[in-house]
């Protein structure tokens, strides 16, 4: 009896992980053969990107190519317009002379790497705790609603998607988020942060996006300068006296 439940129990909980895994912010660390992606349809990099893999593999000496493995897969899903088939990680293997497994360990590693396709402008919510706090949930909720989808989906017209990201490094601007555009291919590939954002802002810069316009990346509160306090500064507010002796030995 007990047995028979545990069984149960087991089951169902690989069949909820099974049914979520689009949900998690690794997403799938699987593959799966799709029209789309297997590893037999043909992909290179294209002329203009094939001049930027030899500038990147220059800067490491020739037994170590393998290094320039995560600025290549970054390459490649500018290119395949922000995600990385199968057929692209065994191209950059090739680039490298290494099994296509070490490629496929790099890319299912770090969550930059997206497995499956996202939109055009694939917008990141940063969910650590400074952010969280802040209200990054609402951030996301608002989105979400706005654009009609879940968490990693892809929006009817291909233009948005949204995900989670960890910790953006701009932690005195939460909450933020960060638009990795991929509406124009590598050659004009952009990554903004907007920070000190709002549900109602997140919405703004949606639907400028939408209509092909740049809003302007950074803090969104128009009461602060970078990451400056509200108001202006109320201290520093001259230059540093320099030291009495720039020589030190002389001093």
């Amino acid at each position: 009896m007990l047995a028979r439940l545990a069984a149960n129990r087991l089951a169902g909980i690989r069949q909820s992980f099974r049914q979520t895994s689009r949900c998690f912010s690794t997403a799938l660390n699987y593959h799966i053969d799709t029209p789309d992606n297997y590893s037999d349809l043909p992909w290179e990099f294209s002329e203009p990107n094939k001049k930027k893999v030899a500038e990147i593999l220059s800067h490491y000496p020739s037994n170590y190519k393998q290094s320039a493995v995560i600025p290549l897969l970054d390459l490649a899903q500018q290119q395949h317009g922000g995600w990385l088939p199968v057929s692209a990680m065994n191209a950059v293997a090739k680039v490298v002379e290494v099994a296509p497994v070490r490629v496929y360990e790099v890319a299912t590693f770090y969550s930059m790497f997206n497995r499956a396709k996202v939109g055009k402008y694939h917008l990141l919510v940063c969910g650590t705790t400074p952010c969280m706090i802040r209200g990054s949930r609402e951030i996301e909720e608002a989105l979400l609603k706005h654009l009609g989808v879940k968490r990693n989906e892809v929006t009817k017209d291909g233009l948005f998607s949204v995900g989670e990201m960890e910790c953006m490094g701009c932690c005195v601007n939460a909450p933020m988020i960060t638009v990795a555009d991929y509406s124009n291919g590598s050659e004009g590939y952009a990554y903004n942060y907007y920070e000190d954002v709002t549900p109602k802002r997140v919405v703004e810069i949606v639907e400028m996006l939408r209509r092909g316009e740049k809003p302007p990346h950074g803090t969104q509160n128009p009461g602060r300068i970078r990451c400056g306090p509200e108001g202006g500064n109320t201290t520093l507010l001259s230059d540093p006296k320099p030291p009495p002796c720039r020589d030190l030995d002389a001093c």
